[in-house]
């Protein structure tokens, strides 16, 4: 069996903060029944707390040589062509444009080391992809395939050497010899 190169997954923290947000909500509710008013905190407690209960709970994302798997979808290198980070950073929140144009969200609720980490590794292995909107090689700074130069010449005698090497390879070409006999 192939083993994954890395494997993200959420971190625990999202399911405290779900668990604390959820809490938060309960205590709320029991103050919004003697007080009206707190049912705006009940709300917005109770939606954190969904919010934060789907990131904490997003499958996890594993990289392997030949292909990306998010949850059950298997994705190859070669469909991505361009991977886009969005504002988020942590969690991290990246756009992968398939051959076939359609978008798919890459989304990890982790730490900002793990979250680089991923971002890092989609960027290096979607080799046919634009990486927000710069090509591979340029971004990574892998110089395009250049024509090979000639080498370089530098003159190895000063001037005046030259006309003197120049007078006596004439001499020799004509004469035949360099000696004056």
């Amino acid at each position: 069996m192939v083993r994954p190169v890395a494997r993200y997954t959420a971190s625990r923290r999202y399911v405290l903060l779900a668990f604390a947000t959820l809490t938060a909500a309960l205590l709320t509710t029991s103050l919004a029944l003697r007080w009206p008013q707190a049912w705006v905190a009940v709300a917005i407690f109770t939606l954190a707390a969904a919010g934060v209960s789907l990131l904490a709970f997003r499958p996890a994302v594993e990289i392997y040589e030949t292909h990306l798997a998010v949850g059950r979808r298997v994705i190859p290198w070669t469909e991505i062509r361009r991977v886009d980070r969005t504002r988020w950073s942590v969690p991290l929140a990246a756009y992968l444009t398939l051959a076939d144009q359609s978008r798919v969200l890459v989304l990890h609720a982790g730490d900002a080391g793990s979250c680089a980490g991923l971002l890092r590794h989609l960027r290096r292995h979607a080799r046919e992809a634009l990486l927000d909107g710069i090509a591979y090689k340029q971004f990574w700074g892998e110089a395009p395939e250049a024509k090979q130069l000639p080498p370089a010449r530098y003159p190895l005698l000063r001037p005046e050497d030259e006309s003197e090497v120049e007078r006596l390879f004439q001499r020799l070409k004509s004469v035949g010899r360099l000696d004056e006999k």
